[in-house]
């Protein structure tokens, strides 16, 4: 049987009761011939395959490979700050030595001790008053292990490309720059200035969680109810703070995302030349400012 034999729609006589079945619908050999002839003629006007739309709910049209959703659908600016970070963990942990590490380290991470003049001095922090500046960044390009790079950037690809699709490159960049300088400042806040590094993406992208918590789970949203499809999913109307507040779903992301932080803050990483702990603190002013700065960075109007 071929394909046309399956597609075509046979005629019941009016008043007929022959039961037909919706798998199996044979033509006559009048009909099976006319199609041909105009299947034959579509084929000949055009340079592709011409699919039958179907008109039955049991039947499903074909898609063309231009209509199908790519393996992998990740913006490119957050693909480009991922590849950064894994090229810059894989130099050093393959081509620099420990000592080389350890300079890296102290002229990129954020170290609090950098703003006590006097320590400052005695230890002389390499890059000076200019490192004083870009550390509150770089810190976030570099981590601990490659456990603790793999998850910020797995968090990263699932909340940084939800707000990339909304924001767009250069606003992204922007966003995760603003939001690893709140988190520095954060553990700033809560260590003053002892010798206490920081380092990893891990603010940046608790700003990012947060921006996406604004709108992702709204009417429409990427995962809210009616949800659409393509870029216009991650252009609906974002909720404003009150509306967080008595949204559920959001409450319940932003309450599990907190414990999950505070608990496993704790937790020692080994970070080359010196012990250190999770900056939860980072965290969570990461967080912060990514649900207090997302309105200055939206270009979507609010509703």
């Amino acid at each position: 049987m071929t394909e046309r034999e399956w597609l075509a729609i046979p005629h019941v006589p009016a008043g007929g009761d022959r039961k037909i079945s919706p798998f199996f619908c044979p033509e006559s050999g009048r009909a099976r011939g006319s199609r041909r002839r105009r299947r034959a003629a579509a084929l000949d006007s055009g340079p592709g395959l011409v699919l039958v739309k179907p008109t039955s709910p049991f039947q499903q049209q074909p898609l063309s490979l231009s209509e199908r959703e790519p393996i992998l659908n990740v913006p490119s600016v957050v693909t480009a700050l991922c590849g950064l970070m894994i090229a810059i963990h894989a130099v050093r942990e393959f081509l620099l030595g420990e000592d080389r590490d350890r300079e890296v380290l102290l002229t990129f991470a954020f170290i609090p001790s950098r703003f006590e003049r006097s320590l400052a001095g005695s230890w002389g922090f390499p890059g000076g008053a200019a490192a004083d500046v870009w550390t509150f960044v770089t810190y976030a390009f570099l981590h601990a292990d490659w456990t603790h790079l793999g998850v910020n950037v797995l968090w990263l690809l699932v909340f940084g490309s939800a707000v990339a699709r909304r924001f767009g490159a250069l606003r992204s960049l922007s966003f995760f720059a603003v939001t690893a300088a709140a988190g520095a400042l954060g553990h700033l806040a809560a260590v003053g200035t002892a010798f206490v590094p920081v380092i990893g993406a891990s603010a940046a992208v608790s700003g990012f969680t947060a921006a996406a918590l604004r709108f992702v789970f709204q009417m429409g949203g990427p995962l809210g109810a009616m949800r659409q499809t393509g870029q216009e999913a991650y252009r609906v109307p974002a909720l404003g703070l009150g509306a967080m507040l008595r949204n559920g779903p959001v409450m319940g992301m932003v309450v599990v995302w907190i414990a999950v932080n505070v608990a496993f803050g704790a937790i020692s990483l080994p970070i080359p030349g010196f012990e250190g702990q999770i900056a939860w603190q980072a965290h969570l002013a990461g967080f912060a400012a990514g649900l207090l700065l997302f309105r200055f960075f939206d270009p979507v109007a609010r509703a």
